[in-house]
């Protein structure tokens, strides 16, 4: 696909999406390389805008730098912001009782602790930056050791042995301890995220080192 073609795809994309107005993106595409610029006026649009780009065939990678700009008087204070995030975590059962502790700072929200998955990771994170007033969030939230599991490698490619939308023949996974290795080939860039998806699904696996190529 030539990289008109690839823009013309991607504009589509966002016009499509009912969560994101596109009116005030820029979309630039170099050899498959995709730069989103422009601005949004909340950070979750910022996110889905991102996600719905790398989900589109022939996108080798994206540079993002939308900028997020909240409408005339949207703004919240800092305080009010970390109440309704401690609020909105504490409500999850996903997550253990105070296992997150929550910095606010000009509206960028800092999320610190341990959880024991990281699908608790990720929930967290999609709650606290639908908050209105949210400009950005930092993740630092970490994964508890888990020593039970023996036999991580094999694990992680019976789960992608399953996956009927992972390609797991071009896919080669190393274990060294409780870090994970990713490397072969995968043809798009949501194939590339259910395998990273796979890999941390197995208790025990504390970081994911991705060098799977777009072929």
């Amino acid at each position: 696909m030539s990289d008109l073609s690839l823009r013309k795809a991607i504009m589509e994309e966002l016009e499509f999406q009912p969560q994101i107005d596109a009116a005030s993106i820029g979309v630039a595409v170099e050899n498959g390389v995709v730069t989103l610029t422009g601005h949004v006026s909340s950070y979750e649009q910022k996110v889905c805008a991102e996600h719905a780009v790398k989900g589109i065939k022939g996108v080798r990678a994206v540079a993002e730098e939308i900028q997020v700009r909240l409408h005339k008087g949207a703004g919240t204070a800092d305080d009010t912001i970390a109440s309704r995030a401690l609020s909105i975590i504490n409500w999850s059962a996903d997550v253990p009782a105070n296992a997150v502790k929550v910095i606010v700072q000009n509206g960028w929200i800092t999320l610190e602790g341990q959880v024991d998955w990281q699908y608790q990771k990720e929930t967290v994170e999609k709650a606290v930056r639908k908050l209105s007033g949210v400009l950005g969030v930092d993740n630092r939230l970490t994964l508890s050791p888990r020593v039970d599991i023996v036999d991580i490698r094999k694990r992680i490619e019976d789960a992608l042995k399953r996956n009927a939308e992972v390609d797991a023949k071009d896919i080669h996974v190393r274990v060294d301890g409780d870090v994970v290795r990713l490397d072969g080939k995968v043809h798009l860039w949501r194939e590339r995220k259910l395998v990273e998806r796979a890999a941390w699904s197995v208790p025990g696996v504390t970081r994911v080192e991705d060098h799977l190529l777009l072929a």
